[in-house]
């Protein structure tokens, strides 16, 4: 993977005018768009689109700078239809039009380019253990809310807290099948992982195929595959996001599994009364890489 990711940042600057075709890049490397994508990010740290577009405007800034001709020139050159297209991404990237840059040599904020390597840390230890499991239904009540990387998502929060009491009792009563419980499910991810996108929330439970689901509650039909299982235990959500974060960072690049599509779900096994602290196992959706 860690190859795979310096292959995909050399191609980026072969092609920074271009469209990139990562799903053909990503399955001559015998992987796939969505696992290239979502470890981009992770590692990252942003998304690979938003890392193409820093590229792109660290190049084009010295274009501007040196007045190798009119702005809507250099605007096509690097791969923008309009002179209004290109300053935006200009100034979203380096906090000040073309033409101020032109006219005073800056503010201008360089990407440079990335190189990825291994360093063996090994500082979160990963209790795994992988799952085949059959075809099953999440059920529950879903929303979208926005992605927040660290801290408690307030959004999330509010759709929990909305349910009466009773329902989540409800819910609990209906689990039949792995994982148990009461289920956090995150689905729909953009598989940059950028903050603020958005994604399907659903809070719920885990129903075999054949279960009748009653009426008023959501469903995700998650088809059969492998899940690798994480567990987690300490201060909450602080824990869970930090073995998130090392799925990415320490045992993906490890180990023959790659992310394949599906919602990433969240049991929680034993919690304080505040929630200040838990124990939960984290579900990911993956297959041989």
């Amino acid at each position: 993977m860690i190859s795979a990711l310096n292959q995909l940042v050399d191609l980026v600057e072969e092609h920074l005018v271009e469209e990139l075709d990562v799903d053909k890049f990503a399955a001559s490397l015998g992987t796939t768009e969505y696992h290239l994508r979502r470890m981009f990010s992770s590692l990252a740290g942003m998304p690979l689109s938003e890392y193409v577009r820093r590229r792109r405007m660290t190049v084009a800034a010295a274009d501007v700078v040196q007045g190798k001709g009119d702005l809507l020139g250099i605007a096509v050159r690097h791969g923008y239809g309009s002179s209004e297209a290109f300053g935006r991404a200009f100034r979203a990237v380096h906090g000040a039009s073309p033409s101020d840059v032109r006219r005073n040599g800056g503010p201008l904020r360089t990407q440079p380019q990335l190189r990825f390597r291994l360093t063996v840390e090994g500082s979160i230890p990963m209790d795994t253990h992988l799952v085949d499991r059959p075809a099953f239904r999440l059920a529950g009540h879903a929303t979208r809310v926005p992605l927040i990387h660290q801290g408690v998502n307030p959004h999330i929060q509010e759709h929990i807290a909305a349910l009466p009491p009773e329902e989540h009792l409800r819910l609990k009563a209906l689990s039949d099948t792995e994982p148990k419980g009461l289920l956090q499910v995150t689905d729909d991810l953009d598989p940059d992982g950028r903050e603020g996108s958005e994604l399907t929330y659903l809070h719920g439970v885990a129903l075999s195929r054949h279960t009748p689901v009653p009426d008023g509650l959501d469903t995700i039909d998650v088809p059969p595959g492998m899940w690798a299982v994480f567990r987690t235990s300490g201060p909450h959500p602080q824990a869970l996001q930090t073995t998130w974060a090392a799925t990415a960072t320490e045992w993906f690049p490890s180990n023959p599994w790659r992310l394949r599509p599906g919602p990433s779900v969240v049991s929680v096994l034993e919690r304080a009364d505040d929630f200040s602290t838990a124990t939960c196992e984290l579900w990911l959706p993956v297959e041989p890489a």
